[in-house]
């Protein structure tokens, strides 16, 4: 057996990065983690789509949490609406008449996820959007990202992100309108049609 000096620095290797999962099956999922809006409420959308790895494989374990402004364009500020119910796994402060803005939600196995939520108010100066936040296997950090809704070209061409990011590359912060209030955000991690992810400092 070798034994080395570890009292010396250049004998000293640095621990290994690990990634973000997977192990999401236990505690983070809880039921209805997708469904955001109030029941009933006249501006919910569906925004829905699948996550994909570099090989443009869909990932069965990844993990999509979603913020967003109401319709007026206010950040809500729901008590509670960041924590369980241990005993239940549901979610403390969404009661169907609150609008908690925030949601957690896990792919299936075919790698889809879907969020039900209210259509976003602006913030600011930038077109209406909703936050999302991604963790999948192989990621050594989550990932940021927006998706905009389609159908305000003038708002969308104004936005201050993007006007910053390349033309080729700004649809893959645009979701796709299917109708009846669903819109299609697919997020592809690596490879071509990268999706834009944001950087925090």
């Amino acid at each position: 057996m070798t034994k080395i000096d570890t009292s010396r620095p250049e004998n000293v290797l640095p621990t290994p990065s690990h990634t973000v999962g997977p192990f999401y099956g236990y505690a983070l999922p809880f039921p209805g983690g997708g469904d955001i809006a109030p029941v009933g409420h006249p501006d919910t959308i569906t925004v829905r789509g699948y996550v994909y790895d570099g090989e443009g494989k869909p990932l069965p374990d990844a993990f999509v949490e979603v913020w967003g402004p109401d319709p007026d364009g206010n950040v809500p500020r729901v008590d509670g609406s960041m924590r369980r119910d241990p005993a239940t796994g549901g979610h403390l402060g969404r009661n169907g008449v609150e609008f908690t803005g925030w949601g957690r939600v896990q792919t299936d196995a075919d790698g889809h996820w879907y969020a039900r939520t209210l259509r976003p108010g602006a913030l600011g100066r930038s077109a209406p959007y909703l936050s999302v936040c991604v963790f999948a296997r192989g990621l050594l950090m989550h990932l940021f990202t927006r998706v905009y809704l389609p159908g305000d070209d003038a708002a969308l061409a104004a936005d201050p992100l993007l006007t910053r990011i390349d033309a080729e590359r700004r649809g893959t912060l645009i979701a796709g309108d299917e109708g009846r209030g669903t819109y299609r955000f697919d997020i592809r991690l690596q490879g071509e049609g990268e999706t834009v992810f944001l950087e925090f400092q």
